[in-house]
């Protein structure tokens, strides 16, 4: 099992931008996969972005192609997403994700994890 806690959410206007991190523990150590999900009010979860932690095979929303990376500090043991170019729509409580197991066919579908964190709120205003 992997424990994972976010950090770095905020308030900012669109346009500018913002890092959450994801520290991560436990065993097996780094896991098969990590992800980012974001949950706005009254709408379902939806992923955001994923890498594999061995090769950095990265994939991402179509929403937030372009201005959104993330990117893996195994030594760290933290995972980030960089966002930039934010908008009001990104407005959202965003959860980090860990994955030990293989044999993941849908990298940005919340059924494929396991491990969550509590999120952190991200605010975009206009």
């Amino acid at each position: 099992q992997v424990q994972v806690v976010e950090s770095g959410g905020g308030s900012v206007q669109a346009g500018g931008s913002l890092r959450l991190s994801c520290a991560a523990s436990g065993n097996p150590y780094p896991p098969c996969l990590m992800a980012w999900f974001r949950q706005a009010t009254g709408k379902e979860r939806e992923g955001v972005a994923a890498v594999y932690t061995s090769t950095g095979k990265a994939y991402y929303a179509d929403s937030v192609k372009g201005r959104f990376t993330i990117s893996q500090d195994n030594a760290k043991n933290t995972l980030y997403l960089q966002m930039d170019s934010l908008k009001p729509e990104d407005t959202a409580k965003y959860y980090c994700a860990a994955e030990v197991g293989f044999g993941i066919n849908h990298p940005l579908g919340d059924f494929e994890y396991h491990d969550w964190g509590q999120g952190t709120q991200v605010t975009v205003s206009s």
